[in-house]
């Protein structure tokens, strides 16, 4: 889930990143070089959702796969998890979204 966060992060780097920056008053001219992240914005978006992919495959699991002891075999470990994933598979969806909803912003 670590990894589809970092890529989502830097899925959105680009359009989100200055937004972000600028909304907390940050400023400056290096803000524009954010904008050299653009073309490796489907890299990024393949790596989120193929992290995704893969933490889901383990989290919703059976939890008969666990063995007894095993951390996804304890309930309120395996339900913080999934609230977790939800977290960054939304990060995601506002990484995948944001160009186009940019424009309402700026």
């Amino acid at each position: 889930m670590l990894a589809g966060a970092l890529a989502a992060l830097l899925a959105s780097g680009c359009c989100l990143g200055p937004l972000l920056l600028l909304s907390l008053g940050v400023s400056g001219a290096w803000i524009g070089n954010l904008a050299a992240l653009e073309p490796w914005r489907p890299l990024f978006i393949a790596l989120a959702l193929g992290a995704l992919w893969l933490a889901a495959r383990r989290i919703w699991r059976p939890a008969a796969v666990c063995a007894p002891g095993e951390v996804c075999a304890v309930p309120r470990v395996r339900r913080s998890y999934r609230l977790l994933f939800v977290a960054v598979a939304m990060l995601v969806a506002v990484a995948l979204v944001f160009p186009w909803a940019a424009p309402w912003f700026y």
